[in-house]
């Protein structure tokens, strides 16, 4: 019913509101590599991230107050909501902030990009969306440019190779929290299962907010708003424009999407911050964006909407 009213409202098709929630969830992402890069000489992995998922936390706390017509998830949903609320929102935050303090932006972005070919695997093989002859040979690419990243972000005197093994650690924890996410949202709406993840995530790295504290009131006015834009935007609308776009599209399709965030990263990074990756980066992230599109190659027919996601045996609601 919801959704037939903002179908009604602005005049869109289902398959445009998707890709409109789509949209907004990448453009805000892309940018937030930039913030986190930039926000980060000032605030450590644990308390940058407990800072956004603060302020994500009560904006879309008073949503849910204002807006909350749905009884909250129980049994297995709830145990899937947690579970992703832990890996996505709190596991991923803390390692891609970490990640960036050794990467520019634009490589962090690229390697987070080989979580949809860890998505279009699983999603392939255990949610049965379909599994693609290709899927080997996109797999060689994409591990090739990784490769190649590695090679190029190392520079003398700097370990700039740890940040790539925390941007592939992060690619995982981002596959593994779409995965589980895709299991809870046949039971729960979008605006829900964001918001209880997000709660989780600010409840796991709360041992950071002393260290939060601490270093915001010695940050800059700009810090505290570019921590206040993570929470807001990338979080909570991305991940609710996001949650609202993978309860009506395929996993391993949607993730796929994520391919075009590189590129905006990258802009942004050299327009605020100056930062272009180095040549090598840049040839293995177009590597790995190949490589996972060989992998989406023959699996779905553009423009196409897959069907809703099948309900979960013996899951609560």
């Amino acid at each position: 019913m919801e959704d037939a009213n903002l179908q009604r409202r602005m005049g869109l098709s289902p398959e445009h509101l998707v890709a409109l929630a789509t949209a907004a969830s990448l453009l805000l992402w892309a940018a937030a590599f930039v913030v986190i890069r930039w926000v980060g000489q000032s605030l450590g992995p644990g308390a940058l991230a407990f800072g956004r998922l603060l302020v994500g936390s009560v904006v879309l706390t008073l949503l849910v107050l204002v807006r909350h017509r749905r009884r909250p998830p129980t049994g297995r949903t709830l145990a899937l909501v947690v579970a992703y609320g832990l890996l996505w929102f709190a596991g991923y935050a803390v390692v891609l902030n970490w990640a960036e303090r050794h990467l520019d932006a634009g490589t962090a972005s690229m390697l987070v990009q080989l979580a949809p070919l860890i998505v279009a695997v699983v999603a392939g093989l255990g949610l049965g969306e379909g599994f693609s002859g290709t899927l080997a040979l996109g797999l060689v690419i994409a591990l090739a440019g990784v490769a190649l990243i590695a090679v190029g972000s190392h520079r003398p005197g700097v370990t700039d190779r740890i940040g790539v093994v925390l941007g592939l650690l992060a690619a995982v924890l981002y596959a593994a929290g779409v995965l589980v996410q895709k299991l809870a949202l046949p039971h729960v709406d979008a605006l829900t299962a964001t918001w209880l993840g997000c709660v989780v995530g600010a409840v796991a790295t709360s041992p950071f907010a002393h260290q939060a504290w601490t270093q915001a009131t010695a940050a800059s006015w700009r810090d505290v708003v570019a921590v206040v834009f993570l929470g807001v935007g990338p979080t909570a609308v991305a991940f609710t424009t996001w949650a609202y776009a993978l309860s009506r599209s395929g996993a391993g399709r949607l993730s796929a999407t994520t391919l075009g965030v590189p590129a905006v990263a990258i802009a942004l990074s050299w327009l605020v911050l100056g930062e272009v990756p180095v040549l090598l980066s840049v040839v293995g992230g177009v590597l790995c964006v190949v490589g996972v599109l060989v992998t989406r190659w023959s699996r779905t027919a553009p423009g196409s909407i897959a069907p809703p996601p099948v309900p979960v045996e013996g899951s609560g609601s």
